[in-house]
């Protein structure tokens, strides 16, 4: 028997706190959904517990290859092919896993890009540089300023708010992990068909602009029969998740994925569900 994918991985991005994902969980799991927003690797423990371990050796140490492997094995428990929803590089994973063929239906938020797509947009340049730690020591992880953070993920917010989502939020990151997405380990094969994907863009974003986004969208072949969309929403920024507007991109991710994500078979692959939501 044939049914539609009812279990979501979301698939958090680099920076910021898997609890980034709290309300989509509430608001998916009350459309009848299941949701698992697994922390990553070396990240299941509070904002100020994380902070307090800075400088971790073993964050430092993790690699993007190292971390679609860990969700392509989250999903190995699961019962059936997920929809995997992604944000910044959660997005450029979930773009990966589409292409492992792991995933039914594949949604990348202001995703960082797969290899060879790149913008020399200057917002881009200024909001990337840090997190990439060119010149610095790459054994110590890369901890936004709340400067950082207003330029690159809060711009036009009033400053209350910037700063709570700040301590609320902002974590310690890998600089290899970043390093990675200019590499090979971020590489996509446009030319692949693959499960639908929805790419979506803010037209304010300043780290993942909305023309980079476009420009990732018009990579994917568009006659290899595989769904590619793209969608942009005016005045997003890369909050996007926790934008006081999130629901009305939330409600378009939900209508578009019951429009596309596709029946697949009821096969009998049922494990138990990692407590990792």
């Amino acid at each position: 028997m044939e049914k539609s994918p009812k279990t979501i991985v979301f698939v958090t991005g680099a920076f910021v706190h898997h609890s980034c994902w709290d309300e989509w969980k509430t608001y998916f799991e009350a459309q009848g959904y299941i949701c698992l927003a697994p922390p990553w690797p070396y990240k299941n423990a509070s904002v100020a517990e994380l902070r307090r371990r800075h400088p971790d050796a073993q964050l430092a140490s993790l690699r993007l290859t190292q971390l679609v492997d860990y969700y392509a094995d989250v999903i190995e428990q699961l019962p059936e092919k997920p929809l995997v929803i992604g944000h910044s590089m959660g997005g450029l994973i979930a773009q990966l896993l589409l292409q492992r063929d792991v995933a039914a239906a594949g949604v990348a938020i202001h995703s960082v890009p797969p290899q060879g797509v790149f913008t020399f947009k200057w917002s881009f340049l200024r909001a990337t540089w840090g997190p990439l730690g060119f010149f610095t020591n790459v054994n110590k992880p890369f901890l936004m300023s709340l400067r950082q953070w207003q330029y690159a993920f809060t711009n036009g917010l009033p400053l209350a708010e910037q700063q709570a989502t700040y301590e609320a939020l902002v974590v310690p990151e890998s600089k290899r992990l970043s390093r990675d997405g200019l590499t090979a380990a971020a590489r996509v094969n446009f030319q692949r068909p693959h499960a639908p994907l929805l790419l979506v863009a803010g037209t304010a974003d300043h780290i993942m602009p909305a023309s980079l986004n476009r420009t990732n969208f018009r990579r994917y072949a568009q006659n290899n029969g595989s769904i590619t969309d793209f969608k942009e929403f005016e005045g997003n920024n890369h909050l996007v998740l926790g934008l006081p507007n999130w629901r009305q991109t939330a409600d378009y991710v939900l209508s578009w994925l019951e429009q596309h994500a596709p029946a697949q078979e009821n096969t009998s692959r049922a494990k138990a569900v990692r407590a990792t939501a």
